[in-house]
């Protein structure tokens, strides 16, 4: 299964892909974008993902307008699941990105186990 991690840390995308395959889960393909317009025009071109992390943070396209752009986009995207990872984890910010068409919240800093945990449900 392949995975897009969207995030504007070059450190922090590998830590996340890291914590993947520590959790066990068996991707097989993780590909990286800096930031929302990236994983906008990625998605352009692929789509085949069991998965979309993205931060909230980022330059040119935030993970918010990133969540909304993708769930106003064409058939072939608007429906991959998309969990936020990202240091915002007030009850606003979660509220927020769920009503943006987020799945899930995973707050940084987070362990294997958590990723397992929370993201279970979408790499089965």
């Amino acid at each position: 299964m392949r995975v897009l991690i969207v995030d504007d840390s070059s450190v922090m995308r590998k830590i996340v892909a890291r914590g993947l395959r520590q959790a066990g889960f068996k991707i097989t393909d993780i590909l990286e974008a800096g930031d929302g317009q990236q994983g906008m025009d990625l998605l352009k071109t692929d789509t085949n993902f069991k998965l979309i992390l993205s931060d909230w943070n980022m330059p040119i396209m935030d993970g918010l307008n990133f969540v909304k752009s993708v769930r106003s986009g064409p058939p072939a995207i608007k429906n991959i699941p998309i969990v936020m990872v990202t240091t915002e984890g007030g009850e606003a910010k979660v509220g927020a990105a769920m009503e943006a068409g987020a799945n899930g919240h995973i707050k940084k800093p987070f362990t294997p186990e958590t990723l397992q945990v929370e993201l279970e449900r979408f790499l089965k």
